[in-house]
């Protein structure tokens, strides 16, 4: 499970390098075509490591790269 969620967070990491930002993390999910427990997992991870940044209110929020903030 973790090499999968490490996957996943590649993916999201390569789909935000494209668009910028997630936008509706609904849409995200549905472009990536992934589990949204794995998604979230991963994007949790990509916080914990401070390579994304989450901005907004918990019900409608948007994920961008962190390009190096707080490290």
């Amino acid at each position: 499970m973790i090499t999968k969620i490490g996957i996943i967070a590649g993916e999201i990491w390569e789909y935000l390098d494209n668009h910028g930002k997630s936008g509706n993390l609904d849409d995200m999910i549905s472009t990536l075509g992934k589990d949204r427990d794995q998604v979230l997992m991963s994007i949790g991870w990509l916080a914990r490591e401070g390579h994304v940044v989450l901005e907004g209110e918990a019900s409608n929020y948007t994920i961008r790269l962190s390009l190096g903030e707080g490290k």
